[in-house]
């Protein structure tokens, strides 16, 4: 018997959660799906993180295309249905083709609201050149590619997406201004004083705010130049985004005669007001009134339907949704549920403002009952807030204690307090009853329980509570994730295996190793940085660089600051530097207007707050190598002046650190490595807490201590080897360093690596050869010395052509002058 045909209208995370959910029920379904764009099921809420540059969109999808294919499922990607023939029961497409169905799901979701301003489209052309709406993955893509040659965007609409718009557009233009024709940011679900508060702690980030401006203008005649609002003021830009919100997608369903108000109108078993077999689901539905743009909402009528249509409960309802919500928008935290204000005389209200921090909160209270509340900036309390607000909890008679911790109910509730059906993802509706299911499944890591209900795969604020409860509910029996044992997250292989499959397929490129090594050779943004410092030091000069791989710090060679800005710190040999060296850094810095030259640890000069367009001018200026400051690399060799000055001097230290900085400099490993020779036991150059300490002692003899740190871990080295002569700690100390860079885990610095292994065993293989491989970490060594170039060359023929123009925002901070 053929099984009844499902046709879904949207491919989006309602339509495809709705298809999950039926799946899960063992829904008999011949399902064919119909999404507008050419892609599969990807989360939208992760969008603003891909114009923002902090996630990858490989990583955003949901359910790839052999999703579909290993369910059965027919998906017709790139195919806009344009109408539904009810009394035949068959859906159009916009290519002709016609496809029946037995039931049907509407979840077309919602499109961006553009308002009618004059400008902002060209006849024949959609919207002028650099208007952009900000909703899809192909919105993202064309913006990226647009604001990488532009300086100054306005963001029309302050709510959540214009606020993640204005934070995205930041990682690429010079200059971002937020334009909102309402009184105060993200009105819809915070109040005025809330709104205000927000606006401060944005604004603090760069982001120019206006707010009560209405757009009533898009200048430029060819492309954009420009805003024009309705007091007469206009902004120039060259970048407009559109994010003022979405609308209910019921174009298809309002032309084929369905019932259509705000949304396409449903009842709580979220079936088409008059129809038996059409269903809508998700953002383009309207459900006693109301539509919904959050995720949460979406996951339950999802289920309600899944249950009803599969006849798992044929009256399974849906009642509505009470939406509460805790994001961190453009990097500030928010929470808003219920009321934003008081709506009668007899509810309570509570207010807290910390106008300087950038805190507000806000609870009201109605018959002993919470019914609203905000929080922004600090949301410690949301935890208990959202349970009290969903299952109308009893309050504390001391009602700080909603606040504040006043030995009242706690700022997190513990797993085993927290009802099975309390969501702990808002933004993938993931419970956590359905966690718990899923450990007692048989799925005991953390990891693992993410990927399977895909708890903590949002926006993330909730994965440190995601751990607590599998940890809870393994009884203790939580299992360590295989992956952790991998060198890089994307790539499933330890560092051995890796570097022998590595060697043994000649792989000298990141993306070598993930078309080869990786299966369906899928890239993955996190694993790109180790992987390419460890292609580097096993290939030296054969490595092929990509650019792409790297972190900022790399591609510029320059340590990036808080502010936006980079140093500049040029090599400086033991901490050794002449007259005319300092003279010349200190020409450079007048010339440029350095904000802040300071001494690093390291014993060498900082030239702080240089904007990354000038950084090649400096180095030019300065005509000196560079210092290393930056990168998983070797840093700089700290020493005394030992015997050539010092009256307690046993060793010239000051040779053999300079001595250490020629062979090592630019090393790459996977971690830091900082160095210090000293004169004598007195310890003056701090040797014994550096990564690789060397110690002169009487009798002509050198000690080498490993593993040391004085960071933000302090450790003691361990004692390797005491030597006769600097040749031999030259020779100790570059095998010391390969055998780490070969060993040691990406970013475990040796301090972690030196007690892990052991430091007999460490002398067994570095000093007594024990393994036999001395000679082979000589020659690596040998070779990664011989490959050395020095990265400031690189300033006259930039790798790439961005690659020293601005694309970062410049945060003011407190200045301090030249000395």
């Amino acid at each position: 018997m053929q099984s009844p045909r499902l046709v879904i209208i949207g491919n989006g995370m309602a339509g495809a959660r709705t298809v999950e959910e039926i799946l899960a029920r063992d829904g008999d379904f011949a399902v064919t799906m119909f999404g507008d764009e050419p892609y599969g099921n990807y989360n939208r809420i992760m969008l603003s993180n891909v114009l923002a540059g902090v996630e990858d969109e490989s990583g955003i999808f949901l359910n790839d295309l052999s999703w579909y294919a290993d369910n059965g499922i027919t998906l017709h990607t790139g195919t806009r249905i344009t109408r539904i023939d009810r009394a035949a029961k068959v859906v159009y497409a916009e290519d002709g083709s016609a496809t029946p169905y037995d039931k049907l799901i509407i979840a077309t979701g919602s499109r961006a609201f553009v308002p009618p301003i004059p400008g902002i489209h060209r006849p024949g052309r959609g919207y002028h050149q650099g208007v952009f709406a900000f909703r899809t993955l192909d919105d993202t893509r064309a913006m990226i590619r647009y604001a990488r040659e532009h300086e100054r965007a306005v963001v029309i609409g302050g709510g959540l997406l214009g606020l993640e718009a204005a934070r995205g557009l930041q990682n690429h233009l010079s200059h971002v201004t937020l334009v909102h024709a309402m009184g105060h940011l993200m009105n819809t679900q915070l109040d005025a004083e809330a709104g205000a508060t927000l606006q401060r702690s944005v604004e603090k980030l760069g982001i120019e705010v206006v707010v009560g401006a209405q757009t009533t203008e898009i200048l430029g005649k060819h492309s954009v130049t420009g805003v024009k609002l309705a007091d007469g003021r206009t902004i120039g830009c060259d970048v407009v985004v559109v994010a003022a919100g979405i609308r209910a997608n019921a174009d298809v369903a309002q032309a084929s005669g369905l019932p259509v108000e705000r949304g396409i109108v449903v009842d709580d078993q979220m079936r088409v007001q008059g129809e038996a077999d059409i269903y809508a689901v998700g953002e383009c539905a309207q459900h006693r009134g109301e539509t919904y743009g959050l995720v949460a909402p979406l996951w339950d009528q999802a289920k309600v339907l899944a249950d009803h249509i599969t006849g798992r409960d044929p009256h399974a309802a849906y009642h509505g949704s009470r939406v509460a919500t805790k994001l961190k928008v453009a990097g500030v935290d928010v929470a808003s549920m219920g009321l934003k204000e008081p709506e009668s005389d007899d509810d309570e209200t509570l207010t807290y403002a910390e106008p300087r921090k950038g805190v507000y909160k806000s609870v009201i209270i109605r018959d002993g009952r919470l019914v609203g509340a905000t929080l922004v900036g600090d949301v410690r309390k949301v935890a208990f807030l959202m349970q009290a607000f969903d299952r109308g909890l009893a309050l504390p008679e001391e009602r700080a204690e909603l606040m504040f911790d006043l030995g009242g109910p706690p700022a997190e509730v513990s797993p085993a307090e927290m009802p099975g059906d309390a969501q702990v993802c808002n933004c993938n509706g993931v419970s956590k009853g359905a966690i718990c299911s899923t450990v007692q499944s048989g799925c005991k890591t953390v990891s693992g329980v993410m990927d399977k209900t895909r708890a903590g795969k949002g926006c993330g604020t909730c994965k440190p509570l995601v751990q607590r409860i599998v940890e809870w509910a393994a009884g203790g029996e939580v299992e360590e994730d295989p992956a952790a044992s991998w060198y890089v997250p994307g790539v499933p292989m330890p560092k051995p295996e890796l570097m022998r499959a590595i060697r043994e397929h000649g792989l000298k490129s990141v993306s070598a190793v993930f078309a080869t090594l990786v299966p369906g050779g899928k890239e993955d943004a996190k694993s790109k940085m180790g992987l390419a410092s460890l292609l580097k030091m096993m290939w030296g000069g054969e490595y092929e660089d990509e650019r792409d791989a790297r972190f900022i710090n790399d591609r510029v060679h320059a340590n990036i600051q808080r502010d936006g800005t980079f140093s500049v710190v040029p090599q400086m040999k033991g901490g050794v530097t002449t007259p005319a060296q300092l003279k010349r850094i200190a020409e450079v810095a007048e010339k440029h207007a350095v904000p802040m030259v300071k001494l690093t640890g390291g014993q060498r000069i900082d030239l702080l707050g240089v904007p990354k367009e000038k950084l090649p001018q400096i180095w030019a200026d300065l005509d000196m190598p560079s210092g290393w400051a930056y990168g998983k690399s070797f840093r700089t060799v700290k020493t005394c002046v030992g015997s050539e000055f010092c009256r307690f001097g046993v060793g010239d230290s000051t040779a053999l650190g300079i001595a250490l900085e020629e062979r090592y400099q630019g090393i790459e490993g996977p971690g830091k490595m900082k160095l210090a020779v000293t004169g004598c036991p007195r310890n003056c150059a701090e040797a014994y807490v550096k990564d690789l300490g060397v110690v002169a002692i009487d009798g002509g003899k050198w000690e080498i201590y490993v593993g040391g740190a004085a960071g933000a871990h302090v450790r003691k080295g361990d004692l390797l080897a005491t030597v006769d002569s600097a040749d031999e700690v030259i020779t100790l100390t570059g095998r010391f360093l390969q055998y780490y860079r070969e060993n040691a885990n990406w970013l475990e610095r040796t301090y972690a690596w030196v007690p892990r292994v052991g430091i007999e065993r460490l002398r067994k293989v570095v000093v007594d050869d024990a393994d036999g491989i001395a000679a082979d970490l000589d020659a690596a060594m040998a070779a990664s010395v011989a490959a050395y170039r020095d990265p400031w060359r690189e300033r006259a023929e930039p790798a790439t052509p961005g690659q020293f123009r601005t694309s970062l925002p410049l945060v003011l901070l407190p200045q301090v002058p030249v000395r």
